[in-house]
């Protein structure tokens, strides 16, 4: 009776990425800078106070498409970005 011939491939760890990090750091330092001051501003205007969990909470809803019909797609995942670093940096 023969064995069958197991293959050994060494591969690789996976490398987890943070597609939020990515976006912001696709943009440039001046589009980011943008993006974190009007992060702060809209934090700051609709969950004051809220914390870092509030933050996470707008980012949700706009990555979910829950936005003003004047933002674009683009626009509110950038800025869902923006509030998702905001808020781990709090």
């Amino acid at each position: 009776m023969s064995h069958a011939h197991v293959k050994t491939v060494r591969r690789k760890p996976c490398e987890i990425l943070d597609f939020d990090a990515a976006l912001l750091d696709a943009c440039s330092p001046e589009l980011r800078a943008d993006l974190l001051a009007e992060a702060r501003l809209l934090a700051g205007v609709f969950a004051p106070g809220a914390g870092p969990e509030g933050m996470v909470a707008m980012a949700a809803q706009l990555s979910a498409g829950l936005r003003n019909p004047e933002m674009s797609r683009v626009h509110a995942r950038r800025i869902a970005a923006a509030l998702k670093h905001l808020a781990r940096a709090a």
